[in-house]
């Protein structure tokens, strides 16, 4: 079965480097999900283990990493009969892909991109002569493979984050090159969604939830693990019977992210009485923990059968590649690569 060209397609990747949490699940896994059952979208969603290639060299790490978010995924009700769920690296053509839009788009606008910048100005701020030192070609050439992540599939839109709004504007930049090079209407121009309603969680430390600031919660820890990780969220020094602030209090966040409306109104007049941060934190663990009880069982079973995440995926790439076959024979034509005969 391959993608209805009528439908409004939507991209999203998630980069295999680490094991998804609660940040990971509200900011982009729950309304992905929602995204996925959706009969008037067609959505494509992939394991971005090239793009994992790029700050990560433990091969362990990658494997692993893959292995959990795709379960992750399946296990929270992803809709494989209507999204395209696949790896990246089962996707040769993105791969060739790359390579032709690397060749049309300029250097000044890799130069520009933020990843990039960044990079050298730690170096600079370090002292080091050499502001590219540690700069590999991956890091400094990301945005043009997720350029070909996006036009293979000639998404309409993908959803991003804020920092991330720039490389979907170098993808139009690189397409429309393409396009104006080669005189043809190969690639669309996508555009991408910022919802501003996606929470931004935070993390035990009270800063945002990250892996870098290694101050997570695993989404699918066992039960033990959730209830001591929820005691760690920092809390003020109030103590019972004193009225607390909701809105400054990362506890109360991550109650509201999982919670009913009426449920988090209820919450936040118990934070008005005054109620224990012991009791709180019981609270939240005890709504966490029902929330994701069942969802946990079943990661577990599809950690327990890889075979099955496998064939998922190669169902996945098939149909990914049902499309991508054709569409590459077609630039290769363009480009001057196409068969004699």
């Amino acid at each position: 079965m391959t993608a209805s060209s009528d439908k409004t397609r939507v991209l999203t990747g998630i980069t295999t480097t680490g094991t998804p949490h609660l940040g990971n699940y509200v900011g982009a896994i729950k309304p992905a999900i929602a995204a996925s059952q959706d009969p008037s979208v067609q959505s494509y969603y992939f394991l971005a283990d090239l793009h994992a290639l790029i700050k990560c060299q433990d091969p362990k790490r990658v494997q692993q990493s893959r292995l959990e978010i795709a379960a992750t995924w399946l296990a929270l009700g992803l809709d494989t009969d209507n999204a395209i769920f696949y790896r990246q690296s089962d996707i040769p053509e993105i791969a060739e892909l790359n390579w032709m839009l690397s060749c049309v788009c300029a250097k000044g606008l890799m130069n520009r991109a933020h990843a990039y910048k960044a990079a050298v100005a730690d170096n600079e701020e370090a002292g080091s002569p050499d502001p590219d030192r540690g700069i590999t070609m991956g890091l400094f050439g990301y945005p043009v493979l997720m350029a070909a992540d996006i036009l293979m599939f000639n998404a309409n839109k993908v959803p991003v984050g804020r920092d991330q709004i720039q490389h979907i504007e170098m993808a139009r930049d690189m397409g429309g090159r393409f396009n104006h090079l080669f005189k043809g209407q190969y690639f669309t121009q996508p555009e991408a969604v910022v919802d501003e309603r996606v929470q931004v969680l935070n993390g035990l430390d009270g800063r945002k939830m990250s892996k870098s600031y290694e101050n997570t919660i695993p989404l699918f820890v066992s039960e033990k693990k959730l209830q001591k990780l929820v005691r760690k969220i920092k809390t003020n020094s109030l103590e019972p019977g004193e009225p607390k602030d909701p809105d400054t209090c990362t506890l109360f966040q991550i109650y509201s992210a999982f919670a009913s409306v009426e449920e988090t109104a209820a919450m936040r007049t118990e934070y008005e009485n005054g109620i224990g941060w012991g009791d709180a934190k019981n609270r939240v663990f005890e709504y966490l923990n029902a929330h994701l009880r069942e969802p946990r069982e079943r990661y577990q079973a599809l950690l327990e059968d890889p075979g099955h995440i496998e064939a998922v995926l190669k169902q996945g790439a098939e149909r990914a590649r049902a499309e991508a076959a054709p569409f590459m024979d077609r630039l290769r034509k363009a480009v001057g690569l196409g068969q004699f005969v």
